[in-house]
């Protein structure tokens, strides 16, 4: 979680499809450069409950920057915000239920998404058609066709987008990556990602309710299907549901997915095969599985993603993480550090065939570069210095989706890098593209 410089973007062009080929990373400019402008920043926050308000008040922490506006659909949520932001800026924020008021304000120079992830489509399309910045939560979208609109809606107002994959701004990923790129640990046969994630833990059955005072359940739901409101289903636990969200795979593992495909210099896999269920808490309501293994076959290489939900347990002694394992050894990264692990020489004594590395802690606050990074990219009007930005986050999210269409199906799937489907996989190809509910339309 933590940074002293910045991380390098894939700068790779969007082409028409969802998934395009190449890279080009440029370093970034310096963190602690001057800034320029001396305008200060207004920012609008999208859903303010959990992730929306850290990432606006990490924004806040740059100077020359305001919150002059939070938005979300429960009046207890505002009512809070607004306070926290007061308490920090000294001034009130306007107070918004509706999205599409917050971005007719003139004065308000870029947003933070943080609405469930079925939101984000159509919020990311709105927010650049009315002129606005955006720092947009992970994943970027709840399907691959919203990423493939979300893509070509940013080529077209061309905004400065961050995407929260932060870790991107962590320096000691950019140091793992760097020894990754160094090619010491010889040919990359393997990449493991995963997320064990104890604290999530069960979710005891409610029945519907009533939809709680104060709460627009009608806005909430959006282009989602209509259903009785039920309290599993609201606020974070929105994620275990297919209407809303992707659970673990699209939750944690677009973080994990997408420094393991940046390592590697990857985008589109060539076949998915997923492998889980609800096998932990079988007899909960949610949808979404709770153990989940899926393989990723890429040229000269396969990942493979794991998640369990309820348990720790994960692999190289941590919940979270990635491990690139080479012929001479394995880099292994997370939050808290990185590490290279050496295999060894049969040939010439069980030598070992590189040089150990101990565990190097991380330092500094990842989300925090993070958002001074978007800061700065928009005072230089420089989108190819962001750490993120809307490609890079489409990436991880694709493939992540990928991932939770080969569990839906119950097989392998393939992808077509030319038609941009599954190719004669009609079942997986009708999962490629969301159904938006109650008078909604996919932007065009």
């Amino acid at each position: 979680m933590k940074s002293r410089r910045n991380f390098i973007k894939n700068t790779g062009l969007v082409t028409g499809g969802v998934l395009s080929s190449g890279f080009d990373t440029q370093p970034l400019s310096s963190f602690n450069r001057i800034i320029g402008a001396n305008k200060k920043l207004n920012f609008g926050v999208i859903g303010c409950r959990g992730m929306g308000w850290s990432d606006m008040r990490s924004i806040l922490k740059n100077p020359d920057t305001d919150c002059i506006a939070v938005c979300d659909v429960d009046d207890k949520v505002l009512e809070k915000r607004s306070g926290d932001v007061e308490k920090i800026t000294g001034t009130k924020p306007k107070k918004y239920k509706d999205y599409r008021k917050l971005l007719e304000d003139k004065n308000i120079d870029a947003v933070v998404i943080g609405s469930p992830d079925h939101w984000h489509c159509l919020m990311l399309v709105h927010s650049l058609e009315a002129g606005k910045h955006v720092y947009l939560e992970k994943p970027i979208s709840n399907s691959i066709k919203e990423s493939n609109i979300m893509l070509a809606s940013a080529k077209k107002y061309n905004k400065i987008i961050q995407v929260n994959q932060w870790q991107r701004s962590s320096p000691h990923y950019r140091e793992a990556l760097d020894y990754l790129w160094s090619g010491k640990l010889g040919q990359i046969r393997l990449v493991k990602v995963w997320a064990y994630q104890g604290w999530y833990g069960m979710l005891d059955t409610k029945p519907d309710s009533p939809t709680p005072k104060g709460v627009d359940y009608k806005s909430w739901l959006g282009p989602a299907p209509m259903r009785p409101f039920n309290e599993n289903r609201f606020h974070f636990n929105f994620r275990w549901y297919w209407d809303y969200a992707g659970g673990l795979m699209t939750d944690w593992g677009v973080h994990e997915i997408d420094i393991a495909l940046f390592g590697m210099k990857v985008r589109e896999p060539k076949s998915i095969v997923a492998s889980g269920g609800r096998y932990g808490y079988p007899n909960q309501d949610t949808e979404t599985p709770d153990t989940l293994q899926t393989l990723f076959e890429y040229d000269n290489f396969t990942m493979l993603w794991e998640n369990a939900v309820g348990i720790d347990g994960g692999n190289y002694g941590q919940d979270e993480g990635i491990a690139f394992i080479g012929n001479n050894g394995t880099l292994q990264i997370d939050r808290g550090g990185w590490q290279v692990i050496s295999e060894k020489d049969y040939q010439n004594d069980r030598k070992l065939k590189l040089e150990t590395i101990p565990y190097q802690k991380s330092k500094g606050s990842g989300l925090d570069f993070h958002t001074k990074n978007f800061v700065e990219a928009i005072r230089n009007n420089d989108p190819n210095s962001l750490a993120c930005g809307i490609d890079s986050g489409s990436i991880a999210c694709i493939n992540a989706h990928m991932g939770n269409i080969s569990y839906k199906v119950g097989r392998k799937i393939f992808w077509d890098k030319e038609s941009q489907n599954f190719g004669k996989d009609k079942q997986a190809n009708a999962l490629i593209s969301p159904v938006y509910n109650n008078g909604f339309k996919l932007p065009s």
